[in-house]
């Protein structure tokens, strides 16, 4: 079993950054992939980013590459996601994921947080 707790959500303005941290409890987690999703007002769940155990090459979603930036600390069970040059179209609740399969997939992660919200002024 993976828990999973997000903080970091806030308002900010556009271009401005926020830092995203979701602390993991279980012994596993240091063997799941760790991803975050996102969801905004009428709209479905998103992927944003994923990593694996080791870190190396992280998946992004197209239109955050460049602007966001995934990170792990197994020894703190503990995934990052820093978040620059942020856009009013980034407004959503993000959510952390864990599971066992490197995926784009909503449906491939068994595990999910309660959510942070993320709110981008104009």
């Amino acid at each position: 079993q993976v828990q999973l707790v997000e903080s970091g959500g806030g308002l900010v303005q556009a271009g401005g950054s926020l830092r995203l941290s979701c602390v993991a409890s279980g012994r596993t987690f240091s063997g799941v992939v760790m991803g975050w999703f996102r969801q905004a007002p009428g709209k479905e769940r998103e992927f944003v980013v994923a990593i694996t155990r080791s870190g190396i090459s992280p998946l992004y979603l197209d239109s955050v590459k460049g602007r966001f930036t995934i990170s792990r600390d197994n020894a703190k069970n503990t995934v990052y996601l820093q978040m620059n040059s942020l856009k009013p179209e980034d407004t959503a609740v993000y959510y952390c994921a864990a599971g066992w399969v490197y995926s784009m997939k909503s449906a491939d992660y068994d595990y999910w947080g309660q959510g942070t919200q993320v709110t981008v002024s104009s």
